[in-house]
């Protein structure tokens, strides 16, 4: 039986990451695939590392991230945050060092809702003075 040390959800915009670590070698699988498979993108996969990388367990723990909804910007921020979660889980003197990073910080910024009457979220239509 495999033995999760920490769990941790993540959020950002309307993505929403479980994130699952376990002891291993450093292999890191998104929705069954490997995370430079999953996000081809350089600047993703960094992102979703921040974390290992500031409480340097780098090559400590396989970590399985289960993730939906949104893009890939938003759930590779959903993964950082789920993670620095999940870390803090197994150590709690990991908090000040992902605390003073910001990844314990769940952003806020969410697409803004269209009004009815509208085109889009702020959109008017165009003015005829005549």
């Amino acid at each position: 039986m495999i033995k999760n040390f920490g769990i941790g959800t993540g959020r950002r915009k309307t993505s929403v990451a479980r994130v699952y670590i376990r002891e291993g070698s450093g292999k890191i699988a998104i929705n069954g695939k490997e995370l430079n498979q999953y996000f081809f993108q350089g600047e993703h996969a960094m992102m979703v590392r921040q974390p290992l990388m500031v409480t340097a367990s780098e090559n400590k723990f396989d970590i399985l991230i289960n993730v939906y909804g949104g893009g890939s910007n938003g759930q590779a921020g959903a993964c950082r945050h789920g993670l620095a979660r999940a870390l803090c889980q197994i150590d709690q003197n990991n908090v000040i060092s992902l605390r003073n990073n910001g990844f314990l910080t769940r952003d806020p910024r969410m697409v803004e809702r269209k009004k009815y009457g509208k085109r889009g979220a702020r959109r008017r239509f165009q003015f005829s003075k005549r």
